[in-house]
């Protein structure tokens, strides 16, 4: 199965699109793009909204300072620079070693907590490169019915499965992230 690589609207292409979005309270809408189009098949369609939540968590997060992102403005702790964090370990979780069959190493966790030495810039580029080498992952595997290399409590689900948790699990936190981010700065829309 061959996959192509998706490309959302790009911010400024959709703001030139639709200006006049908003929601409903009358809140304009500053970060406004539309949802993947993509059906061609069910790999690439599912790629596609997959990336689409990526490329939302990354927005979300660009053009802020240091200090900005490591804010926490929820009880829970979470900071956008921790979301991010969390996601680029998940991607390597699930695809890299649960797909592919790499190595994994619980140690090198951090979950939500970014450590003070790590700069913002490498969390970032970290999240870049997961995508990049769960994207590797996703087409070596080829197939929605491609099996796990490795096990999940002895069971080897499918690419097919893997790929709808992710985007449940990234689009969740899009939606943390768009919170957190109209907190910092106003910054609405998907």
């Amino acid at each position: 199965m061959r996959l192509r690589r998706h490309r959302s609207v790009p911010c400024a292409v959709a703001a030139v699109v639709n200006p006049a979005r908003s929601y409903r309270g009358g809140m304009a809408e500053t970060q406004r793009e539309f949802v993947p189009r993509v059906d061609t098949g069910e790999l690439d369609t599912a790629l596609a909204f997959l990336s689409f939540a990526r490329h939302c968590v990354l927005k979300k997060a660009g053009g802020l300072s240091d200090e900005q992102l490591r804010a926490v403005l929820v009880e829970s702790g979470t900071s956008l620079l921790g979301l991010v964090q969390h996601l680029a370990e998940t991607e390597r979780y699930w695809f890299g070693h649960h797909l592919a069959g790499g190595a994994w190493d619980e140690g090198q966790e951090h979950g939500m907590n970014v450590p003070a030495h790590r700069a913002a810039a490498d969390v970032l580029a970290d999240y870049r490169a997961a995508i990049d080498d769960s994207d590797r992952a996703i087409r070596a595997a080829g197939d929605p019915e491609a099996r796990f290399a490795v096990p999940v409590e002895g069971t080897r689900h499918t690419l097919r499965w893997v790929m709808a948790h992710m985007t449940s699990e990234t689009a969740r936190h899009a939606g943390h992230a768009d919170i957190l981010r109209e907190q910092l700065d106003g910054t609405t829309g998907r």
